[in-house]
């Protein structure tokens, strides 16, 4: 008796389409198969129909009673199960095309995160290679908890921020942090830390990066400075690979110094004031439940850059002139521009004044490899 397979089909055939075949060359009737059996014929009708599988013990009755082997039977209803996965799988990869564009998929392929494809199902594919899911619908509120803030940030009416660019600009940092090389984390060590760093904002990029990167790796912390993607509205965010390992993620937008640095401390500042397994995105609004430790942060960056003390004493001294900004931004040994950019937020300083104290930076971006 030839038993069909049709091995990775795309026709998903149930093994209760050979039983039929099976019982009809024997002369049997369903009716009868389930007597034989000892079965009720309606458990039996859902085996025939595809709807309820074969499991092991129903596979050795029915080589009882129709001969055909146990295996045999196991291996239809895999194949079958297999079959219908793939389609559902195919489904799905049509179902998820539509957000290639939201995630970001071509800026990602520039910067080497993913392949470049021309095939939109296998973007899908390596789009989920790249988040490590099964399936990107899982990257939401609800979902893979390291993602959650970026889609709640993208609910809230006053964040221009898109919440699946969000999602993939964390995940460059994370893979990129995973390489890292970092001491477990020492909250002592990065709060002596603090006064060398605050000395590199009189130093250009190429003199304090590789320093800084050093210095925070010994005390626990990956920093990365990673290209920001289109809709990210983001200037850094923090997180945590474990207890032991923290992941600091500054980009550049406006490439200002003095928004580096304050978003530098203010990121150190949740990892010296908060909790371990919150993540915190920096954006230009916040939303409402973390309002209070966003303050906080603020507060700790604005105090480190510039003492109230010394703030206050200038502030009260009324001149703010270039050679006055100059003059006290060296007697209290910070960059020129971290004054300015103070004054300018306090409204000390209209927006447009002060800017030629203020410098720039560029940084190189590079891709890596997947």
């Amino acid at each position: 008796m030839a038993i069909k397979q049709e091995l990775h089909s795309d026709l998903a055939v149930p093994p209760g389409e050979y039983l039929e075949e099976v019982i009809g060359e024997l002369g049997m009737t369903k009716d009868e198969l389930a007597r034989r059996m000892g079965r009720p014929a309606s458990k039996l009708s859902a085996i025939f129909n595809g709807t309820k599988a074969i499991t092991p013990d129903t596979a050795m009755q029915l080589e009882k009673v129709v001969g055909v082997p146990a295996n045999i039977w196991l291996g239809l209803e895999s194949e079958y199960r297999l079959t219908l996965a793939r389609k559902s799988e195919e489904e799905q990869l049509t179902e998820e095309i539509k957000l290639l564009t939201p995630f970001c998929y071509s800026e990602l392929a520039k910067l080497g995160f993913v392949k470049k494809l021309s095939a939109r199902r296998e973007k899908v594919r390596e789009l989920q290679r790249f988040f490590g899911v099964a399936s990107l619908s899982s990257l939401s509120a609800k979902g893979v908890q390291q993602y959650q803030p970026a889609f709640r940030v993208g609910k809230t009416a006053t964040a221009p921020m898109k919440p699946h660019a969000v999602a993939s600009w964390l995940r460059m940092g994370e893979l990129q942090a995973e390489r890292i090389a970092c001491e477990h984390f020492d909250r002592f060590a990065l709060e002596g830390s603090l006064r060398e760093i605050r000395a590199m904002t009189l130093q250009r990029p190429e003199q304090f990066q590789v320093r800084l990167h050093e210095l925070l790796a010994s005390c626990g912390v990956a920093l990365l400075i990673v290209p920001h993607l289109p809709g990210t509205k983001a200037h850094g965010a923090t997180f945590w690979l474990s207890r032991e390992k923290a992941v600091l993620m500054l980009t550049i937008r406006g490439k200002w110094a003095d928004i580096f640095w304050f978003s530098l401390f203010h990121e150190l500042g949740h990892l010296l004031l908060h909790g371990w397994r919150d993540v915190f995105i920096e954006k230009d609004s916040v939303w409402p439940e973390q309002r209070i430790q966003e303050e906080q942060a603020d507060l700790f960056a604005r105090d480190i850059l510039i003492s109230p003390r010394d703030y206050d004493r200038f502030v009260k001294d009324g001149n703010f002139y270039p050679d006055r900004v100059v003059a006290f931004a060296r007697e209290i040994g910070t960059d020129t521009g971290i004054v300015v950019g103070r004054l300018q937020h306090d409204g000390n300083l209209r927006q447009e004044w002060g800017n030629i104290l203020r410098m720039r930076y560029e940084w190189k971006s590079e891709a890596v490899d997947v």
